[in-house]
């Protein structure tokens, strides 16, 4: 007996490996014109950077990217002085370092009733904390200026160091907020059953946990600070208290002549202390919110 009722359903079709195989090499390969775009951006970099290198060990350095004749560290020798080199470099962390802790500790208590008290005020205050990060320090400079008259509080490294922590004072609570969002709130309950208190919770729960944002945040106040030239400039008029980024040019004298040797050295010490910095943070705070397992039980 046949069964010529049944019909076999037609098998489908598998698809080819050596096609398959071909669009997966032709996805994963780079595509050379993103390739071409990334090397012209590396070179943008790698030129005024060799630069730098090559000119700090000429003596008879000039604008022009070349090799020199022989490697000296004259240039080196010769703004290794505490007028030239020192005193700006220890100005310089005074006024970054200084800024940055007072800008992470304001930033922390501002950031802590944004993100754990959720109130019909919290929306305007944030446009009002971004609307500050939208203002230029230029159209306040001169009111500022006038202020620091009226205080006497022109040529003084801790008032700098304080206005310097205000302008980066509203990028920082949104950065710190957004890193304190991330804490769960149930461990700050459990402090609480135990009876701490709210800032004993922010100060011996959260902060420790949220180390590796606040480390993120001082980097970045500091790198703003180190290379603020404008607000020192115009607030630190004296030789004694004026920091690296203003001293730099020292080496650029009258009817264009500069010390291009000398420049190139002094840049070079003047990147040191962001990079140590950079690494030295990112050994102490770790890479990740240290918070695995901190829910479990």
């Amino acid at each position: 007996m046949s069964l010529s009722g049944t019909t076999t359903a037609p098998s489908s079709a598998a698809p080819r490996s050596g096609s398959s195989h071909r669009g997966a090499s032709r996805r994963g390969a780079p595509s050379w014109s993103a390739s071409a775009v990334l090397a012209v951006i590396g070179l943008c970099f790698v030129v005024p950077l060799s630069w730098l290198v090559l000119a700090s060990l000429d003596a008879e350095a000039t604008y022009e990217t070349a090799l020199p004749s022989s490697f000296s560290l004259a240039n080196f020798t010769a703004i290794l002085t505490p007028e030239q080199t020192f005193i700006p470099l220890l100005n310089s962390l005074i006024l970054s370092g200084g800024s940055a802790l007072v800008t992470v500790f304001a930033a922390v208590l501002a950031a802590y009733p944004l993100s754990r008290f959720h109130t019909r005020f919290n929306r305007p205050f944030l446009y009002t904390v971004l609307f500050g990060t939208c203002l230029p320090i230029t159209a306040i400079m001169v009111p500022v200026y006038s202020l620091f008259v009226q205080l006497n509080l022109l040529d003084s490294l801790a008032a700098t160091t304080f206005f310097l922590a205000a302008t980066s004072l509203p990028m920082a609570i949104w950065m710190t907020k957004n890193f304190m969002d991330s804490v769960p709130v149930s461990l700050e309950e459990a402090a609480w059953v135990d009876g701490a208190s709210s800032m004993k919770a922010l100060w011996h729960i959260v902060v420790p946990l949220m180390r590796p944002g606040l480390g993120v945040v001082f980097i970045f106040v500091f790198i703003q600070a180190w290379g603020n030239f404008f607000v020192p400039f115009i607030l630190l008029f004296s030789l004694e208290n004026q920091p690296a980024a203003v001293s730099i040019f020292r080496f650029f004298g009258q009817f264009g002549t500069v010390a291009y040797g000398q420049l190139a050295a002094f840049s070079i010490l003047y990147a040191l202390p962001v990079i140590i910095l950079y690494i030295l943070v990112s050994r102490v705070f770790g890479g990740s919110f240290a918070m695995s397992g901190a829910l479990k039980g």
